[in-house]
């Protein structure tokens, strides 16, 4: 019997013995579907200042001086912070958050060449039933598989912000010129994907966006070069952003690699299915570092997408709360980030091996 059939005769086998009631497990969290908006807008304002600030006193304090990385970790982690509601973005409507996603963009999509368009649209394809640990989820590869995959695939992340210079400080004005080179960068490299044959569906709509938003990318940071060259700010306000941006793209890959169990064989998986082979790591406090906006809960939100991210604390506390239902779904959970990377990389150097 083939390795994949395995894994997913294996992933069968406990789902079944799941004893869990999904009409009290829906009972339980009904009335947490609503969303705060002034604990949205309050939450990014508040991550978006603290952390640019942060930002421009790493870049105007002496290099390497105790202050100047404190700042840097500092903005590290609240735009960190502020980028992951594209998490949310991708999953609220924009009757609940209206103006919500444009703000966003402009605090944190824009200047960290992160818009909403890599994430909207393409996010939704990884909760699809249909979808979800195959060959057509965006964000799903076999890491379970191979521990050599997972650790390239964590030490390319640093490289993001050069993809992210090229993508739209290069290839956006060429694209203006050549409508070819715009239609294949809409297709090829408008995407935030681990699975390199993701293809997302073009729609005029989508194209707008795109061209839209990559546009006033382009003219955002024409600005900071101009004054750079004009020696209003100094070229190291670059290497600032650079060093931000690549170890905000570490954080997020471990945090991603440690989401999942990724032990799909590739055939589709039910809601149930998702939850089991998905991972929270509720943690302490620390936690919210590296998972922000509701991003530990990953199991939980698997199960109930539309879940807002400040109503996740209070539904895991109910579900682990309540017996039987506790001593089940806690089977789902990890005790620390570093433990789920390490089972991940295990069962990647067991299954690679010689007889795998």
């Amino acid at each position: 019997m083939s390795s994949g059939a395995l894994l997913l005769r294996g992933a069968l086998q406990e789902q079944h013995a799941l004893n869990i009631d999904d009409v009290q497990v829906r009972a339980l969290v009904r009335d947490l579907h609503r969303v705060s908006a002034s604990v949205y807008w309050s939450d990014l304002l508040a991550s978006s200042i603290v952390g640019w600030g942060a930002f421009v006193f790493g870049v105007v304090l002496p290099p390497f001086s105790a202050g100047m990385v404190a700042a840097a970790l500092i903005a590290i982690f609240a735009l960190y912070r502020a980028l992951c509601f594209i998490h949310e973005i991708s999953h609220q409507n924009r009757r609940t958050l209206p103006g919500f996603e444009t703000v966003w963009n402009f605090l944190a999509g824009y200047p960290l060449m992160m818009p909403s368009f890599i994430y909207v649209g393409v996010h939704q394809d990884h909760h699809k039933l249909s979808s979800y640990g195959t060959s057509s989820d965006p964000e799903y590869l076999p890491f379970a598989r191979s521990s050599g995959r997972t650790t390239a695939f964590a030490l390319e992340s640093f490289f993001i912000p050069v993809l992210l210079l090229v993508r739209f400080l290069v290839f956006t004005p060429l694209g203006l010129i050549s409508k070819r080179l715009q239609q294949w960068l809409i297709v090829h490299a408008s995407s935030l994907t681990i699975n390199i044959r993701y293809r997302r569906d073009v729609t005029p709509n989508l194209v707008k966006t795109i061209r839209r938003d990559s546009i006033f990318i382009v003219l955002l940071w024409a600005v900071p070069i101009a004054l750079a060259s004009l020696g209003v700010i100094p070229w190291r306000t670059f290497l600032v952003w650079f060093v931000v941006v690549s170890i905000a793209s570490f954080i997020n890959t471990l945090r991603t690699l440690g989401a999942h169990a990724y032990e799909s064989s590739g055939e589709p998986l039910d809601r149930m299915g998702q939850l089991i082979d998905s991972i929270d790591t509720p943690g302490r406090s620390w936690t919210e570092l590296w998972a922000p906006v509701g991003l530990r809960y990953h199991a939980l939100h698997h199960y109930f997408p539309g879940i807002p991210y400040h109503s996740l604390p209070e539904a895991y506390r109910r579900l682990v709360g309540t017996l039987p239902l506790a001593a089940e779904y806690r089977k789902m959970s990890s005790r620390s980030l570093p433990h789920s990377l390490s089972k991940l990389l295990k069962k990647g150097m067991r299954r690679s091996g010689p007889h795998a």
